[in-house]
């Protein structure tokens, strides 16, 4: 209201300065061009009743004749108009030669006009003679006129003018009334559209202010009622709102699953920990090696289960380095395919390793043999006879794909397989191998390589991981990150 009360009254004060100014000048054109014509009427100045008709019909407040001597001084400075001031006047413009000036002294404004002396010392000479120069007042046509007497020239005046006066309309008083009905009347509407703005602005302000502090107390259910007859801006603050809870509500749900998966697979191996463990405490078990060796396997099962655990959370954390480098993509899968041979033949099944060629990628040696590691941890969990690990040159890069003869997975579950823990319902296997975190770690980290990986699924006909990986290029060196590419889980 402050800004609006203060543009009003600065727009209406300028536009009554500039009203005031442009009346005073045209007053000052107008009264200089009447000077000029009633000082060339030298004769109708010299009778008092002819000039004060003059005065009426210009409508003029005051009009006088003065006489200047031989150094240009007013002769007589109180034959001057009231409103008028001797050295507002330009002397020399009073000078037979000079033109007509004028000027203003508050709200009244007046113009000089030189006369010629020796036509009016004629005109008053003649009029003297006719007896018509006598003196006159409130009874001629100028009533409003003071009253004057004939006109008198002085003893050493060399030079006379005409001097008239005109004060200015109360028109800039009267549009100074208008102005304040008028900005009476806008700050009215003002203060109305004002309201009725604020309150449109502020209520859906404060519906969201009402709904994120729900959800920053827990509240993930909470929304921001959205209409769309609102300010855009502010549907779509409300949209960015609800789509912050969901997605919060989402991730909620995530970690609440992923912490029942964990529970589930740290619960199975310590489960058979602690009953081995109490059998050979108690003396009942018969073959204490074989309750030994089951021991050691499914502490070995919480001990990757766990380590897994850490690689997430520092991955989560962007607290995980990289040193890429020129590597071959065949060599170091083969290598570490290879070494899951005895695994593959404890569990009855046929690992190949088909490498084509040798390409040189752009990736971190080391987290390129983890990426395979896990990836065949995860065909021998479904394989039903054989595990084939390929190895190809494709566009811009090469292939790395792991692929088993397993029941394969369903459509709808092809874009959560590389999600932490997920499980599919109609693909199960019996085999404890790996943490069941495999396929998450093996997507956060090609995404942080710069490569991408999928699943394929031809129905009856198994499942295959691909995954692609830069070409590393005649000039590549070797680079270290500090952190990875943003996750990715697709």
């Amino acid at each position: 209201m402050v800004l609006v009360l203060g543009a009003l009254a600065v727009a209406g004060a300028g536009t009554l300065l500039l009203a005031h100014g442009s009346e005073e000048r045209n007053t000052e054109q107008q009264l200089r061009a009447q000077a000029r014509s009633i000082a060339r009427a030298g004769d109708a100045v010299a009778r008092p009743g002819v000039f004060s008709v003059f005065v009426e019909s210009l409508r003029l407040d005051d009009a006088t004749v003065v006489f200047l001597d031989a150094q240009s001084r007013i002769i007589d400075p109180g034959s001057l108009p009231k409103s008028v001031r001797a050295g507002q006047i330009d002397s020399t413009a009073l000078q037979p030669s000079g033109t007509a000036t004028g000027g203003s002294h508050g709200r009244t404004v007046f113009a000089v006009a030189p006369i010629d002396l020796d036509r009016l010392r004629a005109a008053v000479a003649a009029a003297a003679a006719t007896g018509s120069a006598t003196p006159t007042g409130a009874s001629t046509p100028a009533g409003r006129v003071a009253r004057r007497r004939a006109i008198v020239v002085p003893t050493g005046a060399t030079s006379a003018a005409v001097v008239i006066t005109r004060r200015l309309s109360a028109g800039s008083g009267v549009a100074g009334g208008w102005f304040l009905l008028a900005a009476g009347l806008a700050l009215v509407v003002a203060v109305g559209v004002g309201d009725w703005l604020g309150r449109r602005i502020t209520r859906p302000l404060l519906a969201t202010e009402a709904a994120t502090r729900r959800i920053a107390l827990g509240d993930l259910t909470a929304r921001v009622p959205v209409e769309r007859r609102e300010v855009p801006e502010l549907v779509s603050l409300a949209n960015s709102v609800n789509t912050m809870a969901e997605a919060l509500a989402t991730s909620k749900g995530l970690e609440r699953q992923f912490l029942l998966s964990v529970s589930h697979d740290l619960r199975t191996p310590l489960t058979s920990i602690q009953g081995f463990a109490e059998a050979i405490a108690d003396g009942a078990a018969t073959d204490t090696e074989r309750a030994a060796g089951v021991i050691a396997t499914e502490a070995r099962r919480l001990e990757r289960l766990v380590a897994d655990l850490l690689l997430l959370a520092k991955l989560d954390a962007r607290r995980f380095s990289l040193h890429l480098e020129p590597t071959d993509l065949a060599e170091v899968a083969g290598g570490t395919a290879e070494g899951f041979g005895p695994k593959a033949d404890e569990l009855g099944l046929t690992l190949q390793v088909v490498p084509d060629g040798h390409p040189l990628v752009l990736a971190d040696p080391d987290r390129l043999a983890q990426v395979t590691a896990n990836l065949v941890e995860n065909a021998l969990k479904f394989a039903a006879a054989r595990v084939v690990v390929t190895v190809e040159t494709v566009a811009d890069g090469a292939a790395l794909i792991v692929s088993d003869d397993g029941p394969g997975i369903a459509a709808v579950d092809l874009p959560h397989v590389f999600e932490r823990l997920y499980q599919s319902s109609g693909r199960v296997s019996n085999r404890h191998v790996g943490s069941g975190l495999g396929l998450a770690i093996v997507a956060e980290l090609v995404t942080a390589m710069g490569g991408t990986v999928h699943a394929e699924a031809p129905p009856g006909r198994g499942t295959r991981m691909v995954v692609w990986t830069r070409a590393a290029g005649p000039s590549a060196s070797s680079t270290s990150k500090s952190m990875p590419a943003p996750t990715s889980s697709s």
